[in-house]
């Protein structure tokens, strides 16, 4: 497992710009996501709104603020053929939670935090069933260590 399209979820939820900061909450709660990519008409990335953004946002009729006026217009993103590996060192540098994928600027998918753990969990599944003897222990190197 090595690109972006093994783990990441395709054609995922978007808004447009002018969605309300409610309808935004409402589908990240029936969906249990906490990213939503915002596309214009022509699936290009205008930015992204998060669970984070709708509970900062100040005021109190969520129904009649939009979410051009808190979504984040600065996205990182990344390409649907870059290693994963780069994804999660990205989401790391830059303390995020998710990347939108794109393809010749058009939104393709998405990967968050939570693909990577599922991503681990599968990892760490198929290293418990390995027999003891299919993992190389390097003796030597750990006796000249210790001298």
């Amino acid at each position: 497992m090595n690109s972006i399209l093994e783990i990441m979820s395709p054609d995922p939820i978007t808004l447009s710009a002018d969605a309300s900061l409610a309808e935004a909450g409402l589908i990240m709660q029936e969906k249990r996501i906490r990213h939503i990519p915002i596309v214009g008409e022509d699936k290009a990335l205008a930015g992204l709104i998060t669970q984070r953004d709708i509970l900062a946002a100040v005021g109190g009729d969520k129904s009649k603020q939009i979410i051009k006026d808190v979504m984040q217009t600065s996205v990182y993103t990344i390409g649907e053929e870059d290693e994963l590996r780069a994804a999660a060192i990205k989401m790391q540098k830059h303390k995020i939670g998710s990347l939108p994928v794109m393809r010749n600027n058009q939104l393709v998918g998405i990967i968050t935090d939570s693909d990577y753990v599922s991503l681990a969990i599968n990892l760490l599944e198929q290293m418990a069933e390995m027999e003891p003897d299919e993992f190389e222990f390097y003796d030597d190197e750990v006796e000249e260590l210790s001298e």
